[in-house]
This record gives structure tokens, sequence and C-alpha cells, in this order.
């Protein structure tokens, strides 16, 4: 009797280990960064470097282990993903693998008495909140990303700071959101993220993202930036449906606003041009950060 894990921990983990540890070292990382961002010993690292570990030739074939190892590389070597996403997102290829593919064939070879059954068992969910609240805090990290490492993005922060949101597919509250905690702000010209995209931290950004979505807009991120007619008709300019509304109704008009229109760009504008106490703002909302975020780069900051 051989169990479908004793595959996975005999020849689908090494190889994989061994792959993602040459793939971080190509990327710059030293032997001692490789071996805290894979949870192993130097001495493991050295032996996946000089070939000490057997490898299954099956996998490194296989183009969806080869583009996890680039994606879960590139993302450990920039910060973008932290070793939890990473563990997620290995499970659910596993998983996948475990149900009539790759690994479930090599199963088979070994117990062919399981060949004789055509049902799957799942035993993952690819769909857990855990593996959606991961993307999205990483979604907005390159987000931030694209932002600070943008000339002039300081100069868009307005007095009561900006922050970039992104919230989960079927957010229904404001802790279904990620957000930078505290905000990010121009501190001396230089816009400054204070911690790590944390759920449930952003008041007003998320409200705005989550009244657009009650009004039947279908954006999930959104990003607030000082006013002025420059910002807005720059943005309309380059296509994006901008629209006003008025902070100090007695309703919901974010969401009366939205409601109903037919115009609304995959990234689109909402804008209110101040209240008694009320600082004018300008809301860029779309599909994730990382298009909110390159939007404004592109946009107002080239």
């Amino acid at each position: 009797m051989r169990f479908v894990e004793e595959i996975v921990v005999e020849e689908f983990l090494p190889t994989f280990r061994s792959m993602l540890a040459e793939d971080l070292r190509e990327r710059g990382l030293t032997q001692r960064e490789v071996a805290d961002a894979l949870g192993i010993s130097q001495s493991a690292v050295s032996k996946y470097a000089h070939g000490e570990v057997s490898r299954r030739e099956a996998f490194l074939e296989d183009e969806r282990v080869v583009e996890l190892v680039d994606r879960i590389g590139e993302g450990l070597a920039t910060g973008d993903m932290t070793p939890v996403q990473a563990l997620v997102e290995a499970e659910v290829l596993i998983r996948r693998l475990e149900q009539g593919d790759l690994l479930a064939s090599m199963h088979e070879a070994e117990m062919p008495g399981l060949a004789e059954y055509d049902g799957d068992l799942s035993v993952h969910d690819p769909d857990s909140g855990l593996r959606n609240a991961e993307r999205v805090r990483s979604s907005v990290r390159r987000g931030l990303r694209t932002l600070t490492n943008a000339s002039g993005f300081a100069g868009l922060i307005p007095n009561v700071g900006s922050n970039l949101a992104e919230c989960l597919p079927d957010a229904a509250g404001i802790e279904d959101v990620a957000a930078v905690p505290g905000r990010i702000f121009d501190v001396k010209g230089r816009a400054t993220v204070p911690g790590d995209p944390e759920f449930g931290v952003s008041e007003y950004v998320a409200s705005v993202l989550l009244d657009a979505r009650r009004g039947g807009a279908d954006a999930n991120a959104a990003l607030n930036v000082r006013y002025d007619d420059d910002i807005v008709s720059a943005l309309a300019d380059a296509g994006h449906t901008a629209i006003e509304f008025d902070p100090d109704a007695d309703s919901n008009p974010i969401a009366d606003e939205v409601a109903g229109r037919d115009d609304l760009t995959e990234t689109f504008v909402l804008y209110q041009t101040g209240g008694y106490g009320i600082e004018a703002i300008t809301y860029i909302l779309g599909p994730d950060a990382h298009t909110v975020a390159r939007t404004v780069r592109d946009t107002l900051l080239n």
C-alpha cells in the first residue's frame, strides 16, 4: 500500500524545491536568503544547487509546475508574495495533480486498483478564503510598489493621505477589504507606506469601493488622490469615465450616481469637489490594485 502523499513527499517536493531554489538563486538571492524563503537549511540548498537531489522528469517538464515555480520565485524575490501564499499556491497545485492528473496517474501506476474508480476526492478547495485573501494582499503590494517606484506620486497625495484598497470577490463590509494601515503619506516628498496590507484597516477608500459595488460597479480596487480639474480631465481624456458625487448628500451618493450607468469603463473615476469640513478627493476604481496603480502612473505621472 502506497499513499499519494508518499509520492508527493518523496518525488514531487524534492523536485519542486530544487526548481524553486534554482530559480531564486538565478534571481540573485543568497544561499541563506533562499534557505529562509523556503524554510530549509543552507545545506539542503547546497545539495539542490549541486544536483545532489534526484528530480522526477515528469515534474520538470510539466508546464504548470514550471509556471508556478516562476510565479512563486518572482513573488518571494520581490516581496509581493508571502511564504504563506507560496505554500497555499503549491498546495493547490498538488491537490489538482492528485485529482485525475499527473500525481493520480503516478499513484495508479503503483496502485493499479485505483484505476477502477472514476470519481475524484476533493481534498482541497482552490477557492479557499485563505487563498483569496493572500491573493488580494499580494495584488495590493504589487500596486503599492508601482506607485512608490513612480516619480512624483507623493505630489498626488491629499492632506488626509492616500490609500490603495482591494476587496475579496464577495466582499460585504470593510473587513473584506485589504488596504494600507494608517494610509500612505507624503513625507518630505516621498510616498511612505507605514505597513503591510491588512484587512479591515481602511474606512474611507474601502467605503467608496463598497458603495460603488453596491451601485452595480464591477470594481474590486480603489485609490484616492488629491482633486483638481487637471487630474480629473487627464483621466477622462485617457478614456476613463469620470463621475462627480456630492459628499453631503443624505442618501448613498456614490451608489446612486453609479447605479444604472452603461458607460462605466473598466477603470473609472469618482470625485467630489469638497464640502463643509470635507477635502476634495479623486478616486480611481478598477478591477485590481495593480491596474488602478498603473493607470495613475501612466496617466498622471508620465
